[in-house]
């Protein structure tokens, strides 16, 4: 399944330092005190000399003193893994209450541009906080191995499980989930914010209640919004991209096309644009052709598949605002949106979606915990070292050249067709982000070592083999889905249909979804 492309800017980012609002009104109360304590020199007096004071530096990553988040909060049981940190429920020690504490390690944390990422992130999240259907911020410390941001816990869970869990669905459930959505992307753009990763998981209930209010968590790949900036790295998550970033020159109005996409698995279960490699699915979102004959389109609404076409237009001048959105007939509040039953196919499908990402997640989890620091240095070493010219990108010149060091013995034609595969955008040359996509996927899903190790995680016993009830025990354990769902994966999984899942099933599995890599070295 298509994973997060990309999590580096490839123009200077602005630089922003998160100060939260205590550290703020200190600051503000010491500085008015000093001003109404100012006395007028006499001229008269003798001058002393003025000595050279200098305040000292403080290298933190946020910019202030280190503070011990567990000062203020308990640390509890874990609750989610990320790219950068691990998310744990924490409890005020003064109140009480329940929160999540994300908690990213400052060894993971290896260039300028990552810690950059993190300040950002944090100061998005406090810039956005006491917005409906956001997260709220509650605080950031740094210790000196960790920064610990504090946020509400949303504790209803991921999205797409409850609407799995409820059984049952209409196209007005569905505008009512992606009204709030789409509300988020309009109080972003509202705020000067462009979200850039907006995808199902990235979406959790406040309770769970019925009517809980959906939050979006996480701003990690989010920026400000500069008038007259173009962006041009991709970011983002395969299915949910949209074609302008894609072609390297985009705006705000992607976040309108990944809710768009949300939008269209909502109503029948899987993405709009699928394959079986991440370059397969960019292929087909550059193409944008929307399938709405496919069961259950024919009996979904006019209305519904005209919003849709519209948040997927492919020119970004012409794809509808988020305001407009909102204004649609099928969305609003007491629109047309039909209360009748969805096809019951449409929540299978969804169920097999989520659970084949979640396995594959899972999977992934197991390998990144096994890649050293030293292996992902390794290869921003590699691009610098072959980027003789010091431009940002490597020409194929530079590439031949910097195989020939590395003792490859590989011909100009091989050369030739290793630039062309790695050259996503094709003008010519490879940049940063390039390179670490067509390096890291083999260092994670390429080297047999690595896809063994999760293979052995799963292999409980030893065979040789995963069976139902190994799967089962892994994926109730990260609480992962039912019966029916395992069995939709060993289904899909398992080729030779002997019941169980083989090693070489579950390469293809894990390699499927995934930019087919070429060897560098």
């Amino acid at each position: 399944m298509g994973g997060c492309i990309s999590k580096r800017e490839s123009e200077p980012q602005q630089r922003h330092i998160a100060v939260s609002a205590r550290h703020n009104h200190n600051h503000n109360h010491n500085h008015n005190r000093s001003k109404s304590t100012y006395q007028q020199p006499n001229k008269h007096a003798p001058r002393s000399p003025t000595p050279n004071v200098q305040r000292p530096v403080i290298n933190t990553i946020l910019g202030r003193k280190f503070e011990d988040v567990r000062k203020s909060y308990t640390i509890g049981k874990e609750l989610g893994r990320g790219q950068f940190g691990v998310t744990y429920l924490c409890t005020e020690n003064s109140t009480g209450l329940k929160y999540a504490c994300k908690s990213i390690s400052k060894t993971k944390l290896v260039s300028k541009a990552d810690k950059e990422d993190i300040k950002r992130e944090i100061q998005i999240m406090q810039h956005m906080s006491g917005q409906s259907n956001i997260v709220e911020f509650k605080g950031a410390y740094e210790g000196k191995n960790s920064v610990n941001v504090v946020m509400e816990l949303c504790a209803g869970g991921e999205l797409f499980d409850r609407i799995i869990a409820k059984g049952k669905y209409s196209e007005r459930a569905a505008a009512s989930i992606c009204r709030q959505i789409v509300n988020v992307v309009h109080i972003c753009h509202f705020m000067g914010v462009m979200h850039r990763d907006l995808k199902p998981e990235n979406f959790l209930l406040s309770s769970k209640d019925d009517n809980a209010t959906i939050k979006a968590t996480d701003f990690g790949l989010s920026v400000f919004i500069e008038e007259g900036k173009v962006l041009r790295d991709v970011v983002g998550s395969a299915y949910y991209v949209a074609p302008e970033v894609l072609r390297r020159k985009y705006g705000k109005e992607i976040d309108i096309w990944s809710a768009g996409v949300i939008l269209y698995i909502l109503l029948c279960g899987v993405p709009p644009f699928w394959a079986e490699t991440e370059k397969g699915i960019f292929d087909a979102i550059l193409v944008g052709h929307i399938d709405f004959e496919s069961r259950p389109w024919p009996s979904i609404s006019n209305s519904a598949k005209d919003l849709i076409t519209k948040m997927l237009t492919q020119d970004p001048k012409k794809r509808i605002t988020a305001s407009q959105v909102l204004e649609h007939p099928w969305l609003k509040e007491g629109g047309n949106a039909s209360d009748k039953p969805i096809d019951s196919a449409v929540l299978s499908r969804m169920k097999q979606f989520r659970a084949m990402n979640k396995l594959k997640k899972l999977a992934l989890k197991v390998i990144a915990e096994n890649l050293s620091s030293e292996e992902i240095q390794g290869l921003k070493a590699m691009f610098t070292n072959m980027d003789t010219d010091k431009s940002g990108t490597i020409t194929y010149e530079e590439l031949r050249a910097g195989l020939q060091r590395l003792g490859s013995t590989l011909t100009e034609a091989e050369v030739r067709q290793l630039m062309e595969a790695a050259d996503v955008d094709g003008n010519g040359s490879i940049d940063y982000i390039e390179f670490i996509t067509a390096t890291m996927h083999r260092h994670r899903l390429e080297r047999d070592e690595h896809l063994y190790m999760a293979f052995q995680y799963f292999d409980k016993d030893n065979s040789g083999f995963i069976t139902r009830d190994e799967l089962e025990t892994a994926m109730k354990e990260y609480d992962m889905g039912d019966e029916d769902t395992i069995r939709e994966i060993i289904s899909e999984v398992d080729t030779d249909n002997d019941g169980r899942i083989n090693y070489e099933e579950f390469c293809a599995m894990m390699r499927s979804g995934v930019q087919q890599q070429v060897t560098l070295f």
